[in-house]
């Protein structure tokens, strides 16, 4: 199964390069690399440019005009040619080895979900503030949409490309996810969660939040998201 990764970047020049060069080692030639970069100042772009030069694999989409998580995933998908489509986070958190995990689940599935909260997987990547946040955002998502799905903010995912045919991503940051895997559900799409663990970033910034107020603010719009999805017809 030809498979494309698309990963969405935004400052992530010391990351970036390693987990291409790992990627394409791991996946062979059945893989093409899909960089989503919203202009970043550090020269992100221009790593990634370097490579594709020597590298028919890699592709290289610059957003001069718009930014985030949830847009960069969908320009990717749109530039993408594989059967299947992954996704995953460049600061090294979620291995490249796992993906071919995904993929074999994929065999048996739609999509396949890097889980945290299943057995065998744990998150060893986030001060215990964020995987307290974590763990009461995916505790109300199961008591609210079901315990089909035991980490909806993964963020770490494998699909068959005719699943996008049928849903659309929705969102800002990450709570594209949980509609994401809440509408696939209710498709009736096959979703399995293979586990993975989380491990802290190599370099730079983390995005999701390093504070009580960042998380707050993250929060806020996770919870309204899993409220739409409980009472939409």
């Amino acid at each position: 199964m030809n498979v494309s990764v698309v990963l969405p970047t935004y400052n992530e020049r010391d990351n970036i390069g390693g987990l291409i060069r790992e990627l394409l080692a791991i996946l062979g030639d059945a893989a093409e690399i899909i960089v989503v970069d919203d202009n970043s100042p550090d020269g992100t772009s221009e790593v990634v440019e370097r490579i594709a030069g020597g590298e028919r694999r890699v592709k290289l989409v610059r957003r001069l005009h718009e930014r985030g998580l949830r847009s960069a995933i969908a320009a990717g998908i749109a530039h993408s040619s594989g059967d299947a489509i992954a996704w995953m986070d460049c600061d090294l958190s979620m291995p490249p080895e796992v993906v071919p995990d995904l993929l074999r689940a994929l065999e048996a599935s739609d999509i396949a979900v890097g889980s945290r909260y299943v057995r065998g997987g744990c998150d060893v990547g986030h001060s215990s503030l964020g995987r307290l946040f974590s763990r009461a955002i995916n505790l109300m998502a199961s008591l609210f949409l079901g315990f089909s799905i035991r980490d909806y903010t993964s963020g770490f995912v494998v699909a068959r490309r005719p699943v996008f045919a049928d849903i659309q991503l929705v969102g800002d940051y990450g709570e594209y996810c949980i509609d994401f895997l809440y509408q696939a559900r209710k498709m009736g799409f096959r979703v399995v969660e293979v586990p993975y663990r989380c491990v802290p970033r190599q370099y730079g910034r983390s995005k999701t939040g390093t504070n009580a107020i960042d998380l707050m603010q993250r929060g806020g719009k996770y919870i309204l998201t899993i409220v739409r999805l409980r009472f939409s017809p």
